[in-house]
């Protein structure tokens, strides 16, 4: 029995919304093959669907000759005007084969095509529907385990959840529902794949676009994302209107936006921030919640000298140094941290070692007489005495090593200071009575 087409054509393009072009091209193919094969290439053959009987026809075409010398590809004059009274030497004559010989390689054909282009076909619609994707947010369910890797069901494909982009602490079975970020779509040779990520910085940074309505209009926006999985992460926001407060607005009421997302991640702690131009100021957030002295800026290396009180510098390097590390990552410079007396001895030790060059002037100078004081071996408040005293503190700053270099180093900044502002009231009057005597 005949079976048309049409109807399986009609069916898939309705129920898998392949184009009917494309199966109709498959099927010709198809069937053109295995006449081919069978014939073991010797004919001229074209296969052609008959859209009105539904049927894929093969026609044989021969060349007309006067006198045949391959008679699987021509055909002498006399014999070809039967078929055709109108036809000449040389014309390419058509006939269309036998049906019954290609009716069953047509069913069998067509079953096996269209199972292939509806694979095929719905390979290519998840990529192109995934591709476009890539940042979004998807939910899916647990189907199974793969050597560490989740294989999540989206719906319309299956997508792998590797071990890498896992959560280390955070367990899944067959039929949970997890939220994943879309992180890749590759193409294989068993069809697209869709990699999902939960370690990816832009699951965070998604999260909190869902929650907080003032990003998907605009007036809120992530400048920066850090994140250790699982542990602890920062974010960096910014408000393009300055009636709205960024942290306040990614908080919410009593919290209730961060910890949403805090809830998604599993309890991952999460610093938001303020985010500024000024890189000083930025990275003295970053490192919240220490508290920071003074920032040191390298602008040609991208680097930065951070300084905090002694009995702040754990918690601005934090646990295995998750805070430091965080906040390098969310400003994009290498930071350095170091105690204030970590600090001042190495302000010490410079001026040390760079006055220990000029040593040979200054013992010359020591054995002309001169009586610089010196402050080596003396106890540090006797050191600190004599320099409150002097008020030649260039001369003296080269012989400055007390015996707490640390506390003599504050005082001569102390006295510095002191001796910079009794020096500013001069320095006006002398100008002053300079300006005076010109006129």
């Amino acid at each position: 029995m005949e079976i048309n087409l049409n109807h399986i054509i009609d069916q898939v393009v309705k129920d898998k919304g392949i184009d009917r072009n494309v199966l109709v091209e498959a099927l010709e193919a198809a069937v053109l093959s295995a006449a081919n094969k069978k014939f073991r290439n010797t004919r001229d053959l074209e296969a052609h669907f008959n859209h009105e009987l539904g049927e894929v026809e093969v026609f044989e075409f021969v060349t007309v000759v006067e006198e045949v010398e391959n008679s699987y590809r021509e055909i002498d004059l006399e014999e070809a005007r039967e078929i055709d009274p109108d036809v000449e030497v040389n014309d390419s004559l058509g006939m269309k084969m036998d049906a019954g010989n290609f009716s069953r390689i047509a069913a069998q054909t067509a079953k096996q095509v269209i199972i292939q282009k509806v694979r095929e076909a719905e390979r290519e619609g998840v990529y192109n529907e995934f591709k476009d994707r890539i940042g979004e947010l998807v939910n899916g369910i647990v189907r199974r385990y793969e050597r560490g890797d989740l294989i999540i069901d989206l719906g319309r494909t299956e997508a792998l959840l590797p071990h890498r982009e896992q959560v280390p602490r955070e367990n899944y079975r067959q039929g949970d529902r997890v939220r994943a970020y879309i992180a890749e779509v590759r193409t294989a040779t068993k069809g697209p794949q869709v990699i999902l990520s939960r370690t990816h910085e832009g699951l965070l940074a998604e999260l909190f676009r869902l929650e907080v309505p003032e990003m998907l209009e605009g007036i809120v926006e992530i400048q920066a994302v850090a994140r250790e999985p699982g542990s602890r992460a920062k974010i960096a926001v910014v408000s393009n209107d300055p009636d709205v407060d960024p942290i306040g607005a990614c908080v919410g009421m009593r919290g209730s936006r961060v910890q949403n997302v805090v809830s998604e991640l599993r309890g991952e702690k999460i610093d938001i921030i303020s985010w500024t131009p000024d890189i000083a100021r930025f990275a003295v957030a970053a490192l919240a919640p220490a508290d920071v002295t003074r920032v040191y800026v390298d602008n040609e290396e991208e680097a930065l000298e951070v300084i905090v009180p002694d009995d702040q510098l754990s918690l601005a390097i934090g646990k295995k140094g998750q805070n430091v590390r965080l906040a390098a990552k969310l400003t994009g410079w290498k930071i350095d941290i170091m105690s204030e007396t970590r600090a001042a001895e190495a302000e010490l030790d410079d001026l040390t070692a760079g006055e220990q060059e000029e040593g040979e002037t200054a013992d010359e100078a020591d054995d002309a007489g001169e009586g610089i004081e010196s402050t080596r071996g003396m106890p540090a408040k006797e050191a600190i005495a004599l320099i409150q005293e002097t008020d030649d503190l260039e001369a003296f700053k080269p012989r400055m090593a007390g015996e707490n270099r640390v506390t003599v180093l504050r005082a001569f900044e102390e006295r510095a200071a002191e001796l910079t502002a009794s020096d500013e009231p001069a320095a006006e009057t002398e100008t002053a009575g300079e300006e005076g005597g010109e006129a």
